[in-house]
């Protein structure tokens, strides 16, 4: 028998010798292309949704995936009262600069000519340069006011959570980013993973069929191929959480083992296109509780134009009548809050250094504790690895039919 199997060997040679160069760009391709589907497309294509065609499992998830990583990341990490209070009033004050008397002027001239057009034509030029003298704000009392209401207030003018995901939610290549760069290794182990099993799996098929033939055999072993190297591979990227030591030898899952490298880098991601200062403006001015943001500024110009007009409060408000002077308050303070967006652009790049919230979240993730950590990621595969799994499967089937037509049509 070992003759006859030996003497088939050499003369199939190259087709024997062939098997675990197959299992492994089968082990190989099923997780890459694995990898692949979890990621793309990013919408749906097919004639049939979600039944026939495909769509990346994290992008058809993404507000789910969304929610995961702010659930990992507030209050754990940071949260929105942290974030303004790392803001120095006088610098803010000192970046967004005072409105020069030009510009004070146009601003005055253009509310009392809507609000009080008669009274502003008659005044001598010097007692309306007196009046724009008067209203002349302190910017650092207010910016130090405004701040200090945003952070007494913080749950009614932010939500660091809502803003996190409506960003992700906007951009499925950034959540797609997020994932495809934070844990580029693991997906490139798992690749690889793939094609050192297949090739030591194909070392036994080889052996087996030496001996044993049976048309099952060779899309049983494609199909066993493509499921173990699926499934060893995420396992040994998860587990053991902790470090193992059998004999000289050290285990660890490998995303455990890169905590602080994947921390570093998901981090900069975070903190440099999602959590950053124009998302932070552009939610807290123009998201959905920019009514709350904009009366505490109002509120607080209010209040200091009152200081600075002193005394001749009374005088200003009976020439022009109360309801008057009210409503050109409320206007100077609208016109304030609509351009606050385009006044506050400039302090993006203090803003990003104060905050520090690349180095602030890097530091606090990078010490989480294993189950927390894995959250991050694991997800991304958890509820759906079956499916990669099966789709290995499936492909090292197809495969391992291929690879016993090509057989057949040898030994013919």
């Amino acid at each position: 028998m070992l003759a006859t199997a030996w003497a088939e060997f050499q003369a199939n040679l190259w087709f024997y010798l062939s098997m675990p160069l197959v299992a492994g760009g089968i082990g190989y391709v099923t997780n890459v292309l694995a990898i692949k589907m979890m990621f793309y497309p990013v919408e749906f294509v097919g004639v049939w949704k979600p039944w026939l065609g495909w769509q990346g499992i994290v992008p058809r998830k993404c507000a789910k995936m969304a929610r995961i990583a702010c659930d990992t990341m507030v209050p754990r990490l940071i949260n929105e009262k942290e974030i303004f209070q790392r803001l120095d009033a006088s610098e803010v004050a000192k970046i967004l600069g005072a409105p020069d008397a030009q510009q004070l002027r146009a601003l005055v001239d253009e509310i009392m000519a809507e609000h009080n057009p008669e009274l502003w034509a008659v005044l001598p030029e010097r007692i309306k340069e007196m009046a724009v003298r008067r209203v002349r704000v302190d910017n650092e009392t207010v910016v130090r006011r405004v701040l200090d209401g945003m952070v007494d207030e913080i749950d009614k003018v932010f939500d660091l959570k809502e803003m996190v995901i409506e960003a992700l939610m906007r951009d499925k290549e950034l959540v797609n980013r997020i994932f495809l760069e934070t844990g580029r290794k693991e997906f490139r182990f798992i690749g690889h993973c793939g094609f050192y099993f297949g090739f030591l799996f194909g070392i036994f098929q080889m052996v087996g069929w030496v001996f044993f033939k049976a048309d099952w055999q060779l899309p049983t072993f494609g199909l066993l191929v493509g499921y173990l190297t699926n499934f060893l591979a995420l396992r040994m990227i998860f587990r053991p959480q902790q470090p193992v030591k059998v004999g000289p030898v050290t285990f660890q899952g490998l995303f455990h083992k890169r905590q602080k490298e994947v921390a570093r880098d998901y981090s900069q991601l975070i903190a440099d296109e999602v959590v950053n200062p124009s998302n932070i403006t552009e939610a807290v001015l123009r998201g959905p509780r920019r009514d709350y943001a904009a009366e505490i500024v109002a509120r607080f110009l209010r209040d200091e134009v009152d200081e600075q007009l002193g005394r001749m409060k009374p005088a200003v408000q009976a020439a022009m009548g109360r309801d008057r002077f009210e409503a050109a308050q409320q206007a100077a303070a609208g016109y304030t809050v609509s351009r606050l967006p385009e006044l506050v652009r400039p302090m993006d790049d203090y803003a990003k250094e104060a905050m520090n919230l690349s180095e602030t979240l890097s530091s606090r993730l990078a010490v989480l504790p294993p189950d927390e950590f894995e959250g991050m990621l694991r997800p991304a595969f958890k509820e759906d690895e079956w499916m990669l799994i099966a789709v290995g499967a499936a492909l090292g089937f197809a495969v391992g039919v291929l690879q016993l037509l090509a057989f057949n049509i040898v030994a013919v």
